[in-house]
């Protein structure tokens, strides 16, 4: 197994779940834990909503004594605001805290937010300064390999950020006229591994442990994050802990057990919104666990109509003798999620 350590955050696995936007709530994550991951984020929290008192914000933050480790991801362009944030979050006892500089969606580039800070690196490292100042646990930064083609940047970013005290840099290697799109470019996250003395997690593409294993080897990185890799999919885990340790993957799962997960992710998504916010919430989960199913479409479109557990649960039951297609499941396509980080 590969270990991985952020400041003084010892992880046994470096495999971490990634923050998403709209996805990552408290169900999400325990259904991950409960099948290998050993370390994740909230969904993306704007740091302004947080000193806003923002209830909606508030709830992102639910908590589980099993949700541990935990880090928070904050969105923001003012020292002030994210120092004061960090302040709020102190009760909640995150174990890390890491800013976006990656976003590249256009209603956070627009406020000069998320991957937008990455045209200006100079401000990057004085909110970077101001947070390392404010917290008592780790600070890491997210950020792309850089704007554009034209300004591929990451590696000053980078350097400036360990010199702000964080004490992880995590890369998305791609830039942000890029979006999801092309290739990661896995030579841009190398380079950036070289540069620094502290740790760098790679970030982009990982669907799979042969991908993770590549992620690593080719950039020399000190650990990788999942994101749509693990969406329906949080079998991921257990197969990057083994492909780490040498052995022999496990067998995936069938119908019987993705459905059994399925439930699982329910029930504790009525449980925490309640059941007309929380099947909504899981409708979109449905469609991902099911990815790859023969003959989906018509259960898919009765799935988005159930109001109620126990339709949606039925549903879920005609599942269990399915067929799937495995091939199918190894890519999320952007068009299969709504927005993250």
């Amino acid at each position: 197994m590969r270990s991985l350590s952020i400041g003084s955050l010892h992880l046994p696995c470096c495999a971490l779940l990634a923050p998403l936007a709209g996805i990552s709530d408290l169900p999400y994550r325990l259904v991950n834990r409960r099948h290998g991951c050993g370390f994740a984020f909230t969904e993306m929290i704007s740091a302004r909503s947080l000193v806003n008192d923002s209830r909606r914000t508030l709830r992102m933050l639910e908590l589980h004594p099993q949700d541990r480790p935990l880090g928070v991801q904050l969105v923001g362009s003012d020292a002030q605001v994210l120092s004061r944030a960090i302040e709020l979050l102190a009760p909640f006892k995150f174990d890390v805290i890491d800013l976006n500089a990656a976003c590249p969606a256009r209603k956070v580039v627009g406020v000069d937010q998320g991957a937008a800070l990455m045209r200006d690196p100079v401000k990057l490292e004085s909110l970077l300064r101001a947070m390392v100042a404010a917290a008592d646990v780790p600070v890491t930064v997210k950020i792309r390999s850089g704007w554009d083609a034209s300004s591929q940047n990451a590696r000053e970013v980078a350097l400036r950020a360990q010199d702000a005290g964080v004490q992880a840099v995590i890369i998305h290697g791609r830039t942000r006229s890029q979006g999801y799109g092309g290739r990661v470019d896995y030579d841009a996250i190398a380079r950036v591994k070289q540069a620094l003395a502290i740790p760098v997690i790679g970030s982009g593409d990982v669907f799979s442990a042969p991908q993770a294993l590549e992620m690593l080897t080719r950039t020399g990185c000190d650990g990788v994050t999942v994101a749509r890799g693990a969406l329906g999919n949080p079998w991921i885990f257990n197969e990057i802990q083994a492909a780490l340790a040498g052995g022999p993957f496990p067998e995936r799962p069938g119908p019987a057990a993705i459905c059994e997960c399925m439930r699982a992710h329910l029930d504790m998504s009525v449980n925490l919104y309640g059941e007309a916010l929380g099947i909504k919430h899981f409708r979109k989960f449905f469609g991902w666990y099911t990815k790859g199913f023969y003959r989906i479409r018509p259960l898919r479109s009765a799935a988005f109509q159930c109001h109620t557990r126990e339709e949606l649960a039925a549903i879920i039951e005609q599942l269990t003798t399915g067929r799937i297609d495995p091939g199918s499941r190894a890519h999320i396509s952007l068009d299969d999620f709504e927005s993250f980080s």
